[in-house]
């Protein structure tokens, strides 16, 4: 816990919701609206002020109904289902009520949506985090993350970072140094998924973080990931660093807490959702114990 300031997680009495950040969520598409509702649930459960969901206007329904406490934006899509590329039109309508990005869970890998995430990339000057198929569509073009000078925090698995980097595979030994590298090289905070995930400033400092378990390598936890990377960077986009690294310590410490309840085989993301307020009310009180005896 010493690695990584938790100062956040206590609030002022007279806060407000904008003192917390409102989230953007550009994620889902036919066939992966869970993708879209985990990130957005896990942003909300993270300490985000507000969150609006970018979807699909086809999905608006499914996701209004699923999240009761985040807003929904529908965007036109493709014949596929997908988010289309005019969609930047009116995404450029609203970016300015956002703080904070959070771009690809489920996003397909649609050439027209591809394009989107490129263009979003190259043009919005906003902090962004990028997952899933949001970094699919920069692979070729990884030039757009060294060109925009906004605050950009990355969660690639081992296959997208190989994606990225065209490599067939990356082995685990090598996850530390291609991290650091990569931050360093496209001006990123490196977030390099998997067991002892590993984070990586551009500036060179790194954290190997302790929390999780094999349980958590399922579909989902991912997208869930994301949600609390943006949430925590929207409460300090000048910790950067400080945000990945709590997101992804709470993010592993909810799953192993939900092991006392469930087998590792049947661990769900929606069991690291249910238990992020535990998570971060076990970080909030050590914390405090911390600063009490400092």
């Amino acid at each position: 816990m010493c690695e990584f300031n938790t100062e956040f997680l206590i609030r002022k009495d007279d806060a407000y919701k904008g003192d917390f950040g409102h989230i953007f969520v550009l994620a889902g598409a036919k066939g992966f609206t869970g993708a879209a509702f985990l990130c957005s649930q896990a942003a909300l459960l993270s300490g985000a002020g507000l969150v609006t969901l970018g979807i699909p206007e086809s999905l608006n329904c499914i996701l209004a109904v699923k999240l009761t406490e985040a807003m929904t934006l529908p965007l036109p899509e493709t014949e596929q289902g997908t988010l289309d590329f005019t969609a930047f039109k009116k995404i450029k309508e609203f970016i300015n009520k956002f703080d904070v990005l959070a771009i690809g869970p489920g996003l397909s890998q649609n050439l027209s949506t591809q394009m989107l995430v490129r263009k979003i990339v190259g043009d919005i000057d906003k902090p962004m985090v990028i997952d899933a198929d949001g970094l699919n569509a920069l692979c070729g073009h990884l030039h757009l993350l060294k060109a925009n000078k906004s605050v950009k925090i990355i969660t690639p698995h081992l296959g997208e970072m190989a994606r990225l980097l065209h490599r067939e595979k990356i082995l685990k030994k090598e996850r530390s140094t291609l991290a650091k590298t990569f931050a360093s090289m496209y001006n990123v905070i490196t977030v390099l998924k998997g067991a002892q995930t590993v984070v990586s400033a551009a500036d060179g400092r790194v954290f190997i973080n302790t929390t999780g378990n094999p349980g958590m390598a399922k579909g989902g936890t991912g997208d869930v990931l994301t949600g609390i990377v943006a949430a925590l960077l929207a409460q300090q986009t000048h910790q950067a660093f400080n945000a990945a690294k709590a997101a992804v310590y709470a993010h592993g410490l909810s799953g192993d807490i939900a092991l006392q309840n469930v087998a590792q085989i049947s661990l769900l993301a929606s069991d690291i959702l249910s238990n992020l307020p535990i998570a971060f009310k076990q970080m909030e009180n050590a914390g405090v114990a911390q600063w009490k005896r400092s």
